[in-house]
């Protein structure tokens, strides 16, 4: 299975050849229509193309998916990207020049979108959020964008910043009002959870695997507070009027969801203890700047950066290749712990 979706990100990453040269004709690209093969996909799924859009992005693994919502309210996956470049380590964006992309729940308004882009087309995450902000947290225009080079932003190529621009205008459209993002360490499975038990940053992450949680168990976007200094999903007492760093008052909840999403939790960190059992030498992932999807990594190795830069951009060179060569991950890291049933 793992060699199917390596197979199929590769050519994905090998579609990028065609660039800029998928338009044949003279019209703003923000404003070009959505790819005939992604409307198809969306009939194919039942889904309508200006329905409401979620994107969830995870950062070691190098993959940005994007949502639609269907006709019962749900949200099913549209299709999933791989990311060419994001910067920095594991762990949230905290101060200016960091290079760390951000780990949040960002809310994403048509204001936000940047049709005049230096890296295609983009849209401006948000950050800081309103926690992120009352915590001192600094740093501004972090984007997800085309081209392969980042500095504290997740870069998709130009082919693959088109389609999801594409797509998030026509939501906007139909009249969504801001999409969110979740932007994520990693996939919040027990290897994971298990690969990374020891990071400092693990604390913070569990709250974010409450509103991920949440989101997988329900398929609907999990509605965003701040209390405590940390993320809360799901209150219904928790607005724009709540101090995040005051203490939480007691959290109006629905008690189904809660408990299904602390039982998620419990189970997730009984295989993640048995896999880390299992194997008492876990690698260290240890980031020189940030990291690359594994295909186009492989065309990093085999061809270059100047060819890589071609493939997923008409002119912005691919940032600190040599950084990028040595992203720990691997899709085989993760089956290896798991013994093939990840």
């Amino acid at each position: 299975m793992t060699r199917l979706r390596s197979a199929a990100f590769l050519l994905i990453a090998a579609a990028a050849l065609s660039g800029c040269a998928l338009f044949g004709y003279d019209l703003k690209r923000s404003e070009r229509p959505v790819p005939a093969r992604l409307i198809s996909a969306m009939t194919s799924k039942g889904l309508g193309v200006t329905s409401p859009i979620l994107i969830r992005v995870f950062k070691q693994e190098s993959e940005l998916e994007l949502w639609k919502m269907g006709r019962d309210g749900r949200y099913v996956l549209l299709k999933t990207y791989p990311i060419c470049r994001w910067s920095g380590k594991l762990g949230p964006k905290t101060v200016e020049g960091d290079r760390q992309t951000p780990e949040g729940f960002y809310s994403v308004a048509p204001a936000q979108m940047n049709p005049d882009s230096r890296y295609y087309l983009s849209f401006n995450l948000g950050f800081p959020n309103r926690l992120e902000a009352a915590l001192g947290y600094r740093g501004a225009a972090l984007m997800i964008h085309g081209a392969c080079s980042s500095s504290g932003c997740y870069a998709v190529t130009d082919d693959a910043a088109f389609e999801i621009y594409a797509v998030a205008r026509e939501a906007f459209r139909g009249g969504q009002g801001a999409f969110q993002v979740e932007a994520l360490p990693f996939r919040m499975t027990p290897a994971n959870l298990a690969l990374h038990r020891d990071n400092p940053n693990m604390a913070f992450w569990r709250t974010l695997k409450e509103g991920s949680d949440a989101f997988e168990l329900t398929r609907k976007e999990p509605r965003v507070g701040y209390c405590g200094r940390r993320y809360v999903f799901n209150a219904d007492n928790l607005d724009a009027t709540v101090d995040p760093l005051a203490p939480c008052p007691s959290l109006q909840t629905d008690a189904t969801l809660t408990a299904a999403v602390a039982a998620k939790a419990a189970a997730d960190d009984a295989a993640a203890a048995a896999i880390a059992a299992a194997n008492p030498a876990l690698p260290r992932m240890s980031y020189v700047d940030g990291g690359m999807h594994p295909a186009f990594r492989a065309i990093l190795q085999d061809k270059g950066a100047a060819r890589l830069s071609k493939m997923t951009s008409d002119k912005t060179p691919v940032s600190r290749p040599e950084a990028a060569l040595a992203d720990p991950f691997t899709p085989e890291l993760l089956t290896r712990l798991t013994g093939g049933n990840s």
